[in-house]
């Protein structure tokens, strides 16, 4: 059994739990064929109603796919899109939980990070994402500080804090592979974040390389990063200031990612980290409509909710 396939069974039986019966949509573009093939082949294992559709990569992460593979989303039981561009924050993805498929992401997903991210238990996972939401359900405000420079506020009024738990097994469900992460989009925030762990379009930051971003009233005012600035600029053209709000808040929970990588998508769920998204915000809580959804990585954080220490997952070799 080669890694690939070893990865997918994981991602097919333990995280979607596909079932024979059950019809299965594999979504991939040009640029990540032997992922999306491998899932393939597992969940053809499985059920004797599983398509793969290709598509060319999307232009920018958050950008809708071409109107035949949503209509093939919305119309399966299961959909596993490792995709150059995520998926995870259009309305395709919205769609089709609506519709009640239950759905994984791979954004951005390598080979290296498939088979690495997918080796992990869980529902160890699942359990560390629950001990953080009910330190932090219920609190008005939270509060994140790093060594530096970071010291940012958050309002997060009525909204909910969703649990990115790699567990897909209700109608509706979604998450991110590979999983682990407790997030919500915060109706307000004030103050400064500094990216000093992974971000697109650098990857994995080189020591003493930070990226700072001012925020009030929840909206991006001032980016330290002139491609980043441009990439949030070229967005704001197509819908304004949407394109600078403050999207999400995220916590990450899966303490088998013991060191980052680069890969936005696995680095965001390692234990003892936060990260911090501009953009939309629409599929995850908010109101926000928006072309990009670009997370920061904050190494070693200090959460406070309501003013009080939120203890965060440590990695199993910190």
């Amino acid at each position: 059994m080669t890694a690939l396939h070893a990865a997918a069974e994981t991602a097919v039986h333990q995280c979607l739990g596909l079932e024979a019966g059950e019809s299965c949509v594999i979504i991939t573009d040009d640029e990540r064929v032997p992922i999306g093939e491998a899932l393939y082949d597992v969940a053809s294992e499985v059920t004797d109603d599983a398509a793969i559709v290709r598509y060319p990569p999307g232009e920018t992460h958050g950008s809708e796919p071409p109107e035949p593979v949503a209509a093939a989303m919305a119309g399966a039981d299961v959909v596993l899109a490792p995709t150059t561009k995520s998926l995870s924050h259009t309305r395709a993805r919205t769609n089709a939980n609506e519709a009640g498929a239950r759905v994984a992401t791979l954004p951005g997903i390598t080979e290296d990070v498939f088979t690495a991210g997918l080796d992990a238990d869980y529902d160890s996972i699942a359990a560390h994402c629950e001990a953080v939401r009910e330190q932090v359900a219920g609190a008005d405000e939270i509060r994140v500080t790093t060594d530096a420079g970071t010291d940012i506020t958050f309002g997060v009024g009525d909204r909910e804090w969703l649990a990115d738990t790699g567990i897909v097994h209700e109608p509706g469900d979604m998450s991110n592979l590979p999983a682990g992460e407790v997030f919500i989009s915060p109706t307000t925030a004030d103050g400064t974040f500094v990216v000093d762990g992974t971000m697109r379009p650098h990857g994995l930051l080189e020591d003493g390389h930070q990226l700072t971003f001012e925020v009030e009233d929840g909206l991006v005012t001032h980016i330290s990063d002139d491609e980043i600035r441009e990439t949030v600029a070229n967005a704001a053209d197509e819908v304004g200031d949407a394109a600078y709000n403050l999207a999400e808040l995220g916590i990450g929970t899966n303490v088998a990612v013991t060191e980052l990588v680069g890969s936005v998508l696995l680095d965001e769920k390692a234990g003892g980290t936060v990260h911090i998204a501009i953009g939309d915000d629409a599929g995850i809580g908010g109101e926000t409509d928006a072309p990009i959804h670009l997370d920061g990585i904050i190494r070693e954080p200090t959460v406070l909710a309501d003013g009080e220490p939120v203890d965060l997952p440590v990695a199993d070799d910190a």
